[in-house]
Protein backbone atom coordinates (compact mmCIF):
# COMPACT_ATOMS: atom_id res chain seq x y z
CA UNK A 1 0.00 0.00 0.00
CA UNK A 2 1.50 3.53 -1.03
CA UNK A 3 1.03 6.41 1.43
CA UNK A 4 -0.72 8.38 -1.12
CA UNK A 5 -3.94 5.68 -1.94
CA UNK A 6 -4.05 5.25 2.72
CA UNK A 7 -4.15 9.16 2.74
CA UNK A 8 -6.68 9.92 -0.36
CA UNK A 9 -8.92 6.95 1.38
CA UNK A 10 -9.24 8.58 4.70
CA UNK A 11 -9.44 12.08 2.97
CA UNK A 12 -11.76 10.96 0.59
CA UNK A 13 -13.89 9.47 3.46
CA UNK A 14 -14.01 12.46 5.28
CA UNK A 15 -15.08 14.95 2.32
CA UNK A 16 -17.23 12.10 0.90
CA UNK A 17 -19.25 12.58 4.17
CA UNK A 18 -19.30 15.64 4.72
CA UNK A 19 -20.37 16.69 1.27
CA UNK A 20 -23.30 13.90 1.91
CA UNK A 21 -24.04 15.06 5.42
CA UNK A 22 -26.78 18.13 4.61
CA UNK A 23 -28.25 15.87 2.02
CA UNK A 24 -28.96 12.71 4.82
CA UNK A 25 -32.73 11.17 4.32
CA UNK A 26 -33.67 13.80 1.78
CA UNK A 27 -35.52 12.65 -1.52
CA UNK A 28 -33.74 13.35 -4.46
CA UNK A 29 -36.80 15.95 -5.45
CA UNK A 30 -36.37 18.28 -2.13
CA UNK A 31 -32.33 17.76 -1.92
CA UNK A 32 -32.55 19.39 -5.32
CA UNK A 33 -34.73 22.14 -3.96
CA UNK A 34 -32.97 22.84 -0.84
CA UNK A 35 -29.54 22.49 -1.70
CA UNK A 36 -28.86 22.94 -5.44
CA UNK A 37 -25.45 23.29 -5.60
CA UNK A 38 -23.46 20.31 -5.09
CA UNK A 39 -20.29 21.17 -5.99
CA UNK A 40 -19.82 23.10 -2.40
CA UNK A 41 -20.48 22.15 1.27
CA UNK A 42 -24.33 22.88 2.38
CA UNK A 43 -23.84 22.28 5.97
CA UNK A 44 -23.09 25.63 7.91
CA UNK A 45 -22.56 28.91 5.30
CA UNK A 46 -20.18 27.06 2.82
CA UNK A 47 -18.28 24.86 5.49
CA UNK A 48 -19.01 20.89 6.24
CA UNK A 49 -17.65 18.86 9.39
CA UNK A 50 -17.67 15.06 9.31
CA UNK A 51 -20.17 12.08 11.36
CA UNK A 52 -19.65 8.88 12.79
CA UNK A 53 -19.03 7.84 9.19
CA UNK A 54 -15.47 9.24 8.91
CA UNK A 55 -15.01 9.11 12.88
CA UNK A 56 -15.28 5.12 13.02
CA UNK A 57 -13.09 5.01 9.32
CA UNK A 58 -10.25 6.55 11.46
CA UNK A 59 -10.58 4.54 14.53
CA UNK A 60 -9.91 1.38 11.92
CA UNK A 61 -6.95 3.04 10.71
CA UNK A 62 -5.85 3.31 14.04
CA UNK A 63 -6.14 -0.37 15.01
CA UNK A 64 -4.62 -1.15 12.18
CA UNK A 65 -1.70 1.12 13.09
CA UNK A 66 -1.53 -0.92 16.36
CA UNK A 67 -2.31 -4.18 15.47
CA UNK A 68 0.99 -4.87 13.44
CA UNK A 69 -1.27 -7.29 11.52
CA UNK A 70 -2.67 -9.15 14.33
CA UNK A 71 -6.19 -9.68 13.60
CA UNK A 72 -6.95 -10.19 17.43
CA UNK A 73 -5.27 -6.76 18.30
CA UNK A 74 -7.33 -5.16 16.24
CA UNK A 75 -10.34 -6.27 17.05
CA UNK A 76 -9.46 -5.18 20.73
CA UNK A 77 -8.38 -2.21 19.65
CA UNK A 78 -11.44 -0.92 17.31
CA UNK A 79 -13.85 -1.95 20.35
CA UNK A 80 -12.07 -0.08 22.67
CA UNK A 81 -11.68 2.95 20.55
CA UNK A 82 -15.67 2.72 20.07
CA UNK A 83 -16.61 2.07 23.88
CA UNK A 84 -14.54 5.16 24.62
CA UNK A 85 -16.52 7.25 21.55
CA UNK A 86 -19.94 7.01 22.99
CA UNK A 87 -18.89 8.48 25.75
CA UNK A 88 -18.28 11.70 23.94
CA UNK A 89 -21.85 11.75 22.93
CA UNK A 90 -21.74 11.54 19.15
CA UNK A 91 -24.45 12.76 17.07
CA UNK A 92 -26.92 10.59 15.30
CA UNK A 93 -25.34 7.38 16.47
CA UNK A 94 -26.95 3.91 14.16
CA UNK A 95 -29.49 2.34 16.56
CA UNK A 96 -27.55 -1.23 15.87
CA UNK A 97 -23.96 0.20 16.35
CA UNK A 98 -25.66 1.94 19.34
CA UNK A 99 -26.47 -1.51 21.08
CA UNK A 100 -23.76 -2.87 19.97
CA UNK A 101 -21.52 -0.37 21.94
CA UNK A 102 -23.79 -0.56 25.29
CA UNK A 103 -23.13 -5.06 24.81
CA UNK A 104 -19.51 -3.99 24.56
CA UNK A 105 -19.42 -1.71 27.90
CA UNK A 106 -21.75 -4.96 29.78
CA UNK A 107 -19.21 -7.01 29.04
CA UNK A 108 -19.73 -8.75 25.73
CA UNK A 109 -16.59 -9.65 23.97
CA UNK A 110 -16.28 -8.05 20.51
CA UNK A 111 -16.86 -11.27 18.95
CA UNK A 112 -20.14 -11.08 21.30
CA UNK A 113 -21.35 -7.96 20.78
CA UNK A 114 -22.39 -7.05 17.24
CA UNK A 115 -26.29 -7.40 16.46
CA UNK A 116 -28.67 -8.92 13.58
CA UNK A 117 -28.60 -6.24 11.40
CA UNK A 118 -27.09 -5.72 7.92
CA UNK A 119 -26.80 -2.13 8.04
CA UNK A 120 -24.40 0.30 6.21
CA UNK A 121 -21.88 0.64 9.25
CA UNK A 122 -19.29 -2.11 8.48
CA UNK A 123 -19.26 -1.20 4.68
CA UNK A 124 -18.15 2.69 6.04
CA UNK A 125 -15.24 0.97 7.88
CA UNK A 126 -13.94 -0.96 5.41
CA UNK A 127 -12.09 1.09 2.17
CA UNK A 128 -9.14 0.91 4.06
CA UNK A 129 -8.44 -2.41 5.52
CA UNK A 130 -9.10 -3.04 1.64
CA UNK A 131 -6.31 -0.47 0.71
CA UNK A 132 -4.15 -2.17 3.95
CA UNK A 133 -4.95 -5.43 3.19
CA UNK A 134 -6.05 -6.39 0.01
CA UNK A 135 -3.08 -8.11 -1.27
CA UNK A 136 -3.66 -10.72 1.26
CA UNK A 137 -6.93 -12.14 0.70
CA UNK A 138 -7.10 -14.57 3.88
CA UNK A 139 -5.97 -11.49 5.98
CA UNK A 140 -8.64 -9.09 4.33
CA UNK A 141 -11.55 -11.13 5.30
CA UNK A 142 -10.31 -11.97 8.66
CA UNK A 143 -9.65 -8.05 9.42
CA UNK A 144 -13.03 -7.55 7.58
CA UNK A 145 -14.96 -10.00 9.45
CA UNK A 146 -13.46 -8.44 12.88
CA UNK A 147 -14.61 -4.82 12.53
CA UNK A 148 -18.09 -6.17 11.05
CA UNK A 149 -19.23 -8.73 14.09
CA UNK A 150 -18.31 -5.69 16.71
CA UNK A 151 -22.01 -4.04 15.89
CA UNK A 152 -23.56 -5.97 13.31
CA UNK A 153 -23.85 -9.88 12.98
CA UNK A 154 -26.17 -10.55 10.26
CA UNK A 155 -23.35 -12.15 7.12
CA UNK A 156 -25.15 -9.51 4.59
CA UNK A 157 -22.97 -6.66 6.48
CA UNK A 158 -19.73 -8.86 6.71
CA UNK A 159 -20.58 -9.44 2.46
CA UNK A 160 -21.42 -5.82 2.04
CA UNK A 161 -18.08 -4.88 3.74
CA UNK A 162 -16.03 -7.44 1.88
CA UNK A 163 -17.18 -6.26 -1.35
CA UNK A 164 -16.08 -2.09 -0.52
CA UNK A 165 -12.79 -3.26 0.78
CA UNK A 166 -12.02 -5.37 -2.34
CA UNK A 167 -13.22 -2.09 -4.23
CA UNK A 168 -10.86 0.25 -2.41
CA UNK A 169 -8.17 -2.44 -3.24
CA UNK A 170 -8.67 -2.31 -6.78
CA UNK A 171 -9.05 1.11 -6.94
CA UNK A 172 -5.60 1.50 -5.22
CA UNK A 173 -3.85 -0.58 -7.72
CA UNK A 174 -2.06 0.40 -11.08
CA UNK A 175 -4.78 -0.89 -13.53
CA UNK A 176 -7.82 0.57 -13.90
CA UNK A 177 -10.33 -1.27 -12.06
CA UNK A 178 -13.24 -2.76 -14.25
CA UNK A 179 -16.81 -3.97 -13.24
CA UNK A 180 -16.08 -7.62 -14.66
CA UNK A 181 -12.53 -7.52 -12.88
CA UNK A 182 -14.26 -7.29 -9.51
CA UNK A 183 -17.44 -9.13 -9.76
CA UNK A 184 -15.16 -12.09 -10.69
CA UNK A 185 -12.51 -11.48 -8.14
CA UNK A 186 -15.43 -10.65 -5.81
CA UNK A 187 -17.05 -14.31 -6.61
CA UNK A 188 -13.63 -16.02 -5.40
CA UNK A 189 -13.63 -14.30 -1.82
CA UNK A 190 -17.31 -14.93 -1.90
CA UNK A 191 -18.76 -18.07 -3.06
CA UNK A 192 -22.50 -18.13 -4.29
CA UNK A 193 -23.59 -20.34 -1.82
CA UNK A 194 -22.82 -17.95 0.78
CA UNK A 195 -23.96 -14.45 -1.09
CA UNK A 196 -26.16 -15.04 -3.80
CA UNK A 197 -27.72 -12.09 -2.90
CA UNK A 198 -25.33 -10.11 -3.02
CA UNK A 199 -23.75 -11.29 -6.64
CA UNK A 200 -27.06 -11.08 -8.18
CA UNK A 201 -27.22 -7.39 -7.32
CA UNK A 202 -24.38 -6.37 -8.71
CA UNK A 203 -25.31 -7.77 -12.32
CA UNK A 204 -27.80 -5.32 -12.62
CA UNK A 205 -28.28 -1.55 -12.41
CA UNK A 206 -29.09 -0.24 -9.47
CA UNK A 207 -31.85 2.20 -8.92
CA UNK A 208 -29.89 5.33 -7.10
CA UNK A 209 -32.55 7.42 -6.27
CA UNK A 210 -34.68 4.78 -4.40
CA UNK A 211 -31.40 2.80 -3.49
CA UNK A 212 -29.29 4.62 -1.09
CA UNK A 213 -30.92 3.79 2.36
CA UNK A 214 -29.47 1.80 5.98
CA UNK A 215 -29.55 -1.04 4.46
CA UNK A 216 -26.25 -2.39 2.70
CA UNK A 217 -27.48 -4.46 -0.15
CA UNK A 218 -29.44 -1.32 -0.77
CA UNK A 219 -26.31 1.31 -0.81
CA UNK A 220 -23.63 -0.78 -1.37
CA UNK A 221 -24.82 -2.33 -5.05
CA UNK A 222 -25.90 1.61 -5.57
CA UNK A 223 -22.35 3.02 -4.36
CA UNK A 224 -20.19 0.00 -6.44
CA UNK A 225 -22.49 1.45 -9.63
CA UNK A 226 -21.20 4.49 -9.42
CA UNK A 227 -17.80 3.47 -9.09
CA UNK A 228 -17.81 1.07 -11.97
CA UNK A 229 -18.50 4.70 -14.26
CA UNK A 230 -16.66 7.40 -12.32
CA UNK A 231 -13.95 4.72 -10.79
CA UNK A 232 -11.08 7.96 -11.52
CA UNK A 233 -13.65 11.10 -11.42
CA UNK A 234 -14.20 11.77 -7.41
CA UNK A 235 -15.86 14.39 -8.10
CA UNK A 236 -18.12 13.97 -10.56
CA UNK A 237 -19.31 10.51 -8.44
CA UNK A 238 -19.73 11.81 -5.15
CA UNK A 239 -22.61 14.13 -6.62
CA UNK A 240 -24.42 11.64 -8.10
CA UNK A 241 -24.67 10.06 -5.26
CA UNK A 242 -25.76 13.22 -3.04
CA UNK A 243 -28.26 14.13 -5.61
CA UNK A 244 -29.88 10.65 -5.15
CA UNK A 245 -30.78 11.50 -1.66
CA UNK A 246 -31.19 8.46 1.58
CA UNK A 247 -27.98 7.51 3.56
CA UNK A 248 -25.96 10.04 1.54
CA UNK A 249 -22.90 10.44 4.06
CA UNK A 250 -22.36 7.52 4.13
CA UNK A 251 -22.75 6.62 0.88
CA UNK A 252 -20.44 9.91 0.04
CA UNK A 253 -17.83 7.95 2.55
CA UNK A 254 -17.90 5.03 0.95
CA UNK A 255 -17.64 6.24 -2.82
CA UNK A 256 -14.99 8.33 -1.15
CA UNK A 257 -13.12 5.93 0.27
CA UNK A 258 -12.76 3.59 -2.83
CA UNK A 259 -12.45 6.32 -4.86
CA UNK A 260 -10.33 8.68 -2.98
CA UNK A 261 -7.61 5.75 -2.67
CA UNK A 262 -6.91 5.76 -6.64
CA UNK A 263 -6.90 9.80 -7.17
CA UNK A 264 -4.85 10.42 -3.79
CA UNK A 265 -5.28 13.60 -2.56
CA UNK A 266 -4.54 15.54 -5.34
CA UNK A 267 -8.17 13.97 -6.94
CA UNK A 268 -9.51 15.12 -4.54
CA UNK A 269 -10.86 19.19 -5.01
CA UNK A 270 -9.09 21.36 -2.74
CA UNK A 271 -12.14 23.90 -1.90
CA UNK A 272 -14.09 20.49 -0.31
CA UNK A 273 -10.57 19.70 1.91
CA UNK A 274 -10.18 23.25 2.88
CA UNK A 275 -13.31 23.83 3.78
CA UNK A 276 -14.09 21.22 6.42
CA UNK A 277 -14.04 22.82 9.54
CA UNK A 278 -12.76 19.99 12.25
CA UNK A 279 -10.74 20.16 15.66
CA UNK A 280 -9.54 18.47 17.15
CA UNK A 281 -9.23 15.77 14.43
CA UNK A 282 -8.66 17.88 11.76
CA UNK A 283 -8.19 17.25 8.12
CA UNK A 284 -4.35 17.59 8.64
CA UNK A 285 -4.40 15.20 11.69
CA UNK A 286 -6.55 12.25 9.35
CA UNK A 287 -3.56 12.81 6.40
CA UNK A 288 -1.15 12.23 9.17
CA UNK A 289 -3.15 9.12 10.42
CA UNK A 290 -3.28 7.98 6.43
CA UNK A 291 0.88 8.26 6.74
CA UNK A 292 0.83 6.18 9.33
CA UNK A 293 -1.32 3.24 8.18
CA UNK A 294 1.18 2.74 5.07
CA UNK A 295 4.26 3.38 7.22
CA UNK A 296 2.46 0.50 9.76
CA UNK A 297 3.62 -2.07 6.71
CA UNK A 298 7.06 -1.77 6.89
CA UNK A 299 7.44 -0.24 10.65
CA UNK A 300 6.03 -1.95 13.92
CA UNK A 301 6.97 1.01 15.69
CA UNK A 302 4.72 3.34 14.34
CA UNK A 303 2.90 5.84 16.35
CA UNK A 304 -1.16 7.00 16.00
CA UNK A 305 -0.92 10.80 15.37
CA UNK A 306 -2.20 12.77 18.77
CA UNK A 307 -4.98 15.28 18.95
CA UNK A 308 -6.83 16.71 22.21
CA UNK A 309 -8.73 14.38 23.64
CA UNK A 310 -11.06 16.36 26.20
CA UNK A 311 -11.80 18.66 23.04
CA UNK A 312 -13.82 15.98 21.52
CA UNK A 313 -17.02 16.69 23.78
CA UNK A 314 -17.07 20.25 22.83
CA UNK A 315 -16.67 19.65 19.01
CA UNK A 316 -19.63 16.88 19.41
CA UNK A 317 -21.68 19.31 21.35
CA UNK A 318 -21.56 21.98 18.63
CA UNK A 319 -22.18 19.41 16.22
CA UNK A 320 -25.24 18.54 17.85
CA UNK A 321 -26.02 21.90 17.25
CA UNK A 322 -25.48 22.36 14.13
CA UNK A 323 -27.20 18.64 13.60
CA UNK A 324 -30.31 20.39 15.14
CA UNK A 325 -30.79 23.71 13.33
CA UNK A 326 -30.74 21.57 9.80
CA UNK A 327 -33.33 19.35 11.80
CA UNK A 328 -35.33 22.49 12.28
CA UNK A 329 -34.87 24.05 8.98
CA UNK A 330 -36.32 20.57 7.37
CA UNK A 331 -39.39 21.75 8.79
CA UNK A 332 -39.82 24.55 6.54
CA UNK A 333 -40.47 24.59 2.90
CA UNK A 334 -39.34 23.75 -0.04
CA UNK A 335 -40.99 20.33 0.39
CA UNK A 336 -41.32 17.63 -1.48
Amino acid sequence: MTEDACIGCLLGTAVGDALGLPYEGLSPRRAARMFPDTSKHNLLFGKGMVSDDTEHACFVAQAIVRANGDVDIFRKRLARSLRWWLLGLPAGVGFATLRAIVKLWLGFSPQKSGVFSAGNGPAMRSPIIGVAYGHDPERLKRFVKASTEITHSDPKAYYAALAVALAAYQSAGEQKPSAEKFRATLRDLLPEDDAQELHELLQHEADLANGISGYSYHTVPCVLQVWFGESEDYAGGLQKIVKAGGDTDTAGAIYGGIVGARTGKSGIPASWLGNIIEWPRSIGWIERLGVAVARSERSSATQCPRYFVPGMLLRNLFFLFVVLMHGFRRLAPPYG
